[in-house]
């Protein structure tokens, strides 16, 4: 695992300990590491819903669809 300092003014520390006590981390490299796969997790979704709304329209979600897709559901069960 690679090594990062950083610093912080003495208000952001007071924040992340504090966050560390409260939300149980053992260090403040946990809660960081926390925050930064939030942030990875946030983009990640943005990207989709980008890619999604730019996208083509699929298929209409009507009666037919989820039936279809409870039918596929049921095979998978079955198979498994």
């Amino acid at each position: 695992m690679s090594t990062m300092n950083i610093s912080l003014p003495e208000s952001l520390k007071g924040f992340v300990d504090e966050q560390v006590r409260q939300r149980g981390y053992s260090t403040s490299s946990e809660y960081l590491r926390e925050l930064i796969r939030k942030e990875q997790d946030r983009q990640q979704l943005r990207t989709l819903l980008l890619d999604g709304a730019a996208s083509a329209l699929g298929l209409e979600a009507d009666e037919n669809y989820f039936s279809g897709l409870r039918q596929r559901v049921e095979n998978h069960k079955a198979n498994d």
